[in-house]
């Protein structure tokens, strides 16, 4: 991260992120049902290399923290005032409510986590150089077919939400 070429930012397409890195995440986890509800939007970003790691750390995270026989992820992407949304969804045992905000702290792990507690570190770090923000919701709270707020309980899991700014034209 502190290397001068990665702190250097150009104008990167989020489709083509994003679909680099659910290939990826596909081909690395092939029992896991991962889905992409609704388009990519091709918008650009300002940011640099590391964006892929943004979306790869949430996406193998929704794999590997996931409690079910059958790992369910989907992804939606919205553009919307100059913005983008990413909802990075699954059906996972969810993120207690007072563990959302540390959860993005430099060594945090779950109990049960193998992981170095970085990742999310990671992912908070570079969220916030791009002039972004990223948070985490309650699935039972999004409903990401509809991208609105769900009105039942169901299904269980947790929602990563990123939300960046597009490049001004």
């Amino acid at each position: 991260l502190s290397r001068e070429n990665s702190q250097q930012q150009d104008h990167v397409n989020l489709r083509n992120t994003l679909t680099r890195e659910l290939d990826k995440i596909e081909t690395e986890y092939p029992d896991a049902d991962v889905t992409v509800e609704g388009g990519l939007p091709s918008v650009q970003i300002q940011a640099n290399q590391m964006l892929d790691s943004v979306f790869r750390n949430l996406l193998s995270n929704a794999v590997q923290h996931n409690n079910k026989d059958v790992p369910e992820v989907s992804v939606t992407a919205t553009s919307r005032d100059e913005r983008v949304t990413v909802r990075v969804a699954d059906n996972g045992p969810g993120v207690p409510d007072e563990q959302k905000e540390e959860i993005f702290g430099k060594g945090e792990k779950g109990l049960d986590s193998s992981g170095t507690g970085l990742g999310l570190y990671l992912v908070q770090h570079l969220v916030t150089h791009y002039g972004g923000d990223v948070w985490i919701e309650d699935r039972a709270e999004w409903d990401p077919v509809r991208s609105q707020q769900r009105t039942d309980d169901q299904p269980t899991g947790a929602v990563f939400v990123v939300e960046l700014p597009l490049v001004a034209d």
